[in-house]
């Protein structure tokens, strides 16, 4: 593990971006953008490291942090380098060596590690000479690199891989062989549990958690592995910046943390929705739930902070007041867990494929069955029906609902197939395609469900018109 550290705006998220090779940290100019521990694999030479990206140090040994949030971020630069081998600690060359950088210097001599010192922003040859200002700092050399242009990045991390303790020389880059980890974007509004929910499925305070909307600014992508049934299983889960309304995004970096949490959703297999059980499922959550629906992926809701909302609805039913919710009601009065469920179902009407957990990041209250439809999902996405049964189905299924027609002439279905999972997608040839109504193919779907499961899963019916040969 190699750590990039520094003070504030020197340009380590430019560098970490340029060393896994591809834009993962939010760049931005003001100072303080990074707030938790950002990891990523990259490749040199041959074997694989995991770099970290880290706030910036902006406080000299012994201070204290004016706030919660710049204590959370200084937490998790103390970790990052906790768990390092070697550290990158970053200057800028054009500034040169300022107090703060000695003072954060001196705090990574504490930890005895080796440092390899990046004079970041030297952007052409000329400004190299004055790498030797950073040798006060008392670190073994300095090498002027350039995070925009890629200049040095070569000689930096030959550097740093001749820095590694004697026997590591990082990881053998993983093989074909296995199954990839399950990609699993956590996503919600600001505020409703998702760090936290990271936190307590990983058992680590792995990202930065506090009352703050707002907190997450990166997609954090963690790595995690559980042992279950004696098979090991790997995951990653993506937290995400809560997602708000377009016209509420104040500034570029928030507008950039929305654009990287709907991007997670893109690039994940699994997504787990989080709502809020003290305020229900509001207009904002209908909206995420649209965009998931949009992109075709499987999900689990979860109604997290359910520990702040069972004693009242314990009350409810004590008092006899168990009654279903008003329909369309913005927030659900207490009634029973089963009759929340169904309202929550109700609002998210579009997801009405993925299952409902009622859970609590804090008191850690059915993390497991959490994990559990996680698992359940993930298996019933990477199902495939036998063309003979999927046919058998849909043949009952027409029986029963005749297609839609149009002057006198019906919707004929000839033959179907599986084409793909993750989705799981179908091909259906038809007699003619313009006969084809959204209605008919959400009945069809309902009906696969009924004899296949899918549970999560949305499915995906593609009309195509009649192939030679099928029908006859």
């Amino acid at each position: 593990m190699i750590a990039i550290v520094g003070r504030p705006n020197v340009g380590k998220s430019a560098l970490f971006n340029r060393l896994v090779g591809r834009r993962i940290a939010i760049v931005h100019d003001e100072p303080g953008v990074t707030r938790d521990r950002i990891m990523a694999e990259m490749e040199w030479k041959g074997r694989s490291h995991t770099l970290v990206d880290t706030s910036g140090i902006g406080l000299a040994a012994g201070e204290q942090a004016a706030d919660a949030l710049e204590r959370a971020a200084l937490e998790q630069v103390e970790l990052a380098v906790a768990s390092a081998q070697v550290m990158i600690l970053v200057v800028d060359i054009v500034q040169g060596l300022t107090p703060l950088d000695e003072m954060v210097a001196d705090r990574l001599r504490r930890h005895g590690k080796p440092v390899v010192v990046a004079a970041n922003k030297a952007d052409h040859e000329g400004l190299d000479g004055d790498c030797a200002a950073f040798d006060r700092m008392g670190f073994a050399g300095c090498l002027p690199v350039s995070a925009i242009h890629g200049r040095g990045m070569g000689p930096l991390l030959r550097a740093v891989v001749d820095r590694l303790p004697k026997g590591v020389k990082g990881a053998e880059p993983a093989g074909g062989e296995g199954q990839p980890p399950m990609k699993i974007a956590i996503v919600g509004r600001p505020n409703v549990g998702k760090s936290s929910l990271t936190n307590a499925l990983v058992g680590d305070q792995r990202v930065v958690v506090t009352p703050i909307p707002g907190t997450t600014r990166d997609a954090v992508d963690v790595p995690f592995e559980l042992v279950h049934g004696g098979v090991r299983e790997r995951y990653v889960l993506i937290d995400t910046a809560g997602l708000r309304k377009r016209r509420r995004v104040d500034d570029s970096i928030e507008f950039y943390s929305v654009k990287r949490a709907e991007e997670s959703v893109q690039r994940c297999d699994l997504v787990v929705m989080v709502v809020d059980a003290e305020s229900g499922v509001l207009e904002q959550d209908k909206k995420i739930g649209d965009l998931i629906q949009e992109h075709r992926k499987p999900c689990v809701v979860v109604v997290n902070k359910w520990d702040l909302v069972a004693p009242l609805v314990a009350a409810a039913r004590k008092k006899g007041a168990g009654k279903a919710p008003r329909h369309g009601a913005a927030k659900p009065p207490p009634a029973t867990l089963a009759e929340f469920g169904r309202w929550v179902q109700e609002q998210l009407f579009f997801l009405d494929y993925a299952p409902v957990v009622f859970a609590s990041a804090a008191s850690g209250y059915h993390l497991d069955r959490l994990l559990d439809a996680i698992r359940f999902v993930g298996a019933q996405m990477r199902q495939r029906v036998p063309t003979a049964l999927l046919n058998r189905a849909l043949r009952e299924a027409v029986e029963r609902r005749q297609p839609p027609s149009a002057a006198g002439t019906h919707l004929k279905l000839f033959y179907a197939t599986q084409v793909d999972t993750t989705p799981p997608t179908f091909w259906l040839f038809v007699s003619r395609r313009e006969l084809w109504t959204p209605v008919y193919g959400r009945f069809l779907a309902s009906e696969l469900r009924k004899a296949f499961g899918f549970e999560g899963c949305p499915l995906v019916l593609v009309p195509r018109p009649r192939r030679s040969g099928h029908g006859k």
